[in-house]
């Protein structure tokens, strides 16, 4: 751990040093509203709002239940539902090939952030065929945004961006929650479903292991 400070401010008040992280240091509505202001695609849309990173990890979360012959276990849901929790205090979502440029202390910053995310929350560790699934549903997910919400073309997104993966004609989203297909939503639409969901799967991840409940972290800072 560094020795060096870097505080922001949460919406609930509290503090959190984003080089040396506590994983009590904020609240689960923190989370959702900073994820919620949180934006993909540099911002970039077709649409009155761009996409958040929270409606994405939304998606994200869709595609993989979808695209799964049994359900998810909570532990596994929560993984990807907050498989990029740490943009959302970062306050950007950095692309792979800038991630690459920025180099090892921006993945290390990253990386502690993540790390006292998945300590927060007790997330597993992905198995390789969780995480083959996950990069999937992250990559159709990609292709199918850059298309819909932000106005790239398919050939585009092949040739541009590099995403070999499929654009989605359907929105799971639509599904879950009504609404016009593939319309990013308001900030506190955003945050609102994303703070549901995850305090879901952490009521079902107590229900399914009581013993280790104790480690799911109270919602304080």
């Amino acid at each position: 751990m560094s020795s060096a400070r870097a505080w922001i401010r949460l919406p609930s008040g509290a503090a959190l040093d984003l080089i040396n992280p506590s994983p009590g240091a904020w609240t689960d509505d923190d989370l959702a509203l900073r994820l919620a202001r949180t934006y993909r695609w540099g911002g970039e849309s077709t649409w009155a709002w761009p996409l958040s990173v929270a409606q994405h990890s939304l998606f994200v979360l869709a595609l993989r239940r979808e695209g799964s012959a049994a359900p998810l276990a909570p532990g596994e849901a929560l993984a990807e539902l907050l498989h990029d929790a740490e943009e959302g205090f970062l306050g950007f979502d950095c692309i792979s090939p800038l991630k690459r440029v920025l180099g090892e202390p921006f993945q290390a910053v990253a990386g502690r952030l993540m790390a006292a995310i998945a300590q927060r929350y007790r997330l597993p560790a992905w198995t390789p065929e969780a995480h083959a699934a996950h990069k999937h549903a992250d990559s159709v997910a990609a292709a199918s945004e850059a298309v819909h919400c932000t106005g790239w073309s398919r050939d585009e997104v092949r040739d541009v961006l590099g995403i070999a993966h499929p654009v989605l004609a359907h929105d799971p989203l639509q599904a879950v929650y009504g609404g016009t297909a593939w319309e990013p939503w308001p900030t506190d639409v955003a945050a609102r479903r994303f703070l549901d969901e995850l305090r879901r799967l952490c009521g079902a991840a107590v229900e399914e292991n009581p013993s280790g409940s104790s480690g799911l972290m109270r919602d304080r800072p």
